[in-house]
């Protein structure tokens, strides 16, 4: 079983990335859980605006997306910037609207959409405030995406008000909250996503809308 972590880092890689530490560690937790676990930096890649699964020449969010097909835990890291998500992360989001309207990205039978039966969760770090909101944008996208959300899969550090050292430089990775909450996580995360690969989903979405058509008035 796999899982994928997008590192939503402005910082290109080798640069330091106070999120890619708490990316490390959740990656560490994840293969001791028997995960085959990658982690990216999504501004590696080059992204193109937009909603589609490609928007031409020169994007590379195709072999994103692969990724994300393939995988049965998915996480979104991002630092805070001005209490936000980063852009980055945003555009995640952005990109992945497409799943709503392309057939390829659908079961054929069902009408379920790629995301069903694959768990999500999110990491947030910061040198203030912000956390909470951060991972509500996030969690919401992604089930409303069609991930399966379990509970508590955020978890986060933030630094003291008016901002300074950040996770790294003020020793984040020894803040007990950060660390149960992450553990509480990975192991929601993991516990999930064997359960929905022995029992996966069965709603028939194409159904539904049948159903849902005979008592609507307005028919999209």
């Amino acid at each position: 079983m796999k899982a994928l972590i997008i590192n939503c880092t402005l910082k290109p890689s080798p640069d330091f990335s106070n999120t890619d530490a708490l990316v490390s560690k959740a990656a560490t937790q994840l293969k001791d859980n028997g995960f085959d676990t990658e982690e990216i930096r999504l501004v590696d890649y080059e992204i193109k605006p937009g909603v589609s699964s490609d928007e031409g020449k020169g994007d590379e969010w195709p072999v994103i997306l692969e990724k994300i097909k393939s995988c049965n835990i998915f996480i979104i890291a991002t630092p805070i910037w001005m209490g936000h998500l980063a852009s980055t992360a945003q555009r995640v989001i952005e990109r992945l609207d497409d799943t709503f309207y392309n057939k390829d990205l659908a079961d054929e039978k069902t009408g379920q959409f790629f995301t069903y039966n694959k768990v999500a969760g999110c990491l947030v770090t910061g040198d203030e405030d912000g956390a909470h909101s951060c991972a509500a944008q996030v969690l919401w996208a992604m089930q409303e995406l069609g991930f399966t959300i379990p509970p508590n899969v955020n978890a986060y550090w933030v630094g003291l008000a008016g901002g300074g050292d950040n996770y790294v430089e003020a020793g984040g990775e020894k803040h007990y909250y950060t660390n149960y909450s992450l553990r509480y996580m990975i192991a929601n995360l993991c516990w999930f996503a064997k359960l929905l690969k022995e029992n996966p989903i069965d709603t028939n979405l194409k159904a539904l809308r049948e159903l849902a058509k005979k008592e609507s008035d307005h028919k999209k």
